[in-house]
């Protein structure tokens, strides 16, 4: 058993899937080899969805779907993966090219987030739902314990002033993007109803949308 497999407490049958999840999209687009990451990571999105759902669902019976729907959603992000990530020692372990790995790519949070979801991925595949939400539980629990109250964010805020108001809810839109490929910048623009619109800058889209959606919570409230 690998020192990896050991701090996740699963050993894998088919070690290819390991492999394959472990493997950064630079190794593929240089030609060194056929499978990346990016398939198993599009599965293990949905696998610890579905397991921060259930875990909440179960903590939480009397809370409302948009309050757990906020707590879902900053367990998921990509803060939270790539600090789980970072729990088990992922960032040693991934594959990366000679540039990738130059440029700080085994401390890039992205990186670290799409591993995370395509560890699980390959659990999932491996050996089923159960082995992947054990680990989840074991990797999030500490989080989830902290989480006092469903957390706000400025696009759960815009949202709710929105409704209040009666109109159609935010849109949310790119309309730029610059930096380099490993460092990007999003700029996006949210649109309201009966208002100008206002936009936001960040190293994420999700970051860029909340802060986006807290200057147009400005010009609302004046």
């Amino acid at each position: 058993m690998s020192d990896l497999e050991e701090k996740i407490s699963y050993h894998f049958k088919n070690h290819e899937l390991l492999e394959e999840a472990l493997t950064h999209p630079s190794l593929s687009r240089m030609g060194k080899v056929r499978r990346n990451y990016e398939r198993l990571e599009f599965l293990g999105d949905s696998v610890l969805s579905l397991s921060v759902a259930e875990m909440l669902y179960r903590r939480y019976p009397n809370e409302a779907e948009g309050e757990l729907a906020k707590r879902r959603a900053q367990l998921v992000g990509r803060e939270a993966v790539s600090q789980a990530a970072l729990k088990i020692g992922l960032d040693k372990h991934i594959h990366l090219a000679d540039g990738e790995e130059n440029i700080g790519g085994r401390a890039n949070p992205a990186n670290l987030e799409n591993a995370m979801e395509a560890l699980l991925g390959a659990i999932f595949i491996d050996g089923g739902l159960s082995p992947a939400k054990t680990l989840v539980e074991n990797l999030w629990s500490e989080e989830l314990a902290k989480m006092i109250e469903p957390p706000s964010s400025p696009k759960s805020e815009l949202q709710e002033y929105m409704q209040k108001l009666g109109k159609g809810l935010p849109e949310y839109n790119i309309i730029g993007t610059s930096g380099p490929s490993h460092k990007p910048e999003f700029t996006i623009e949210v649109k309201v109803e009966g208002h100008k619109s206002a936009t936001g800058t960040a190293s994420s889209r999700k970051a860029a949308e909340n802060i986006a959606a807290e200057n147009m919570l400005k010009k609302l409230r004046g």
